[in-house]
């Protein structure tokens, strides 16, 4: 046997709100569009994406820190009521 293992690996990716990297299952994907910052939980979307938790605590971290703009590279501020809206209903709120 060559010695390699048969596990899979778990791509991983870090939340612009807090920062921590995690598997990217554990992530939500989000895109800018039309100067919206819109969920994307199948990651199909064309585009740019940036990935955060889908807490509320996290998406907070990340519009108070003003890193969605930069993280998908557009220029000025992003609309996130309706990324809000999608991590509020995700967490039962």
């Amino acid at each position: 046997m060559s010695g390699r293992t048969r596990a899979r690996v778990c791509p991983e990716r870090t939340c612009v709100g807090c920062r921590e990297r995690a598997a990217k299952i554990e992530l939500l994907r989000t895109v800018a569009v039309e100067g919206e910052c819109v969920p994307d939980p199948r990651g199909t979307l064309p585009g740019r994406g940036a990935y955060v938790h889908p807490a509320p605590v996290c998406l907070d971290q990340a519009v108070r820190r003003r890193v969605l703009p930069r993280a998908l590279r557009v220029p000025g501020p992003l609309d996130v009521t309706a990324l809000r809206r999608y991590v509020e209903q995700a967490q039962g709120c």
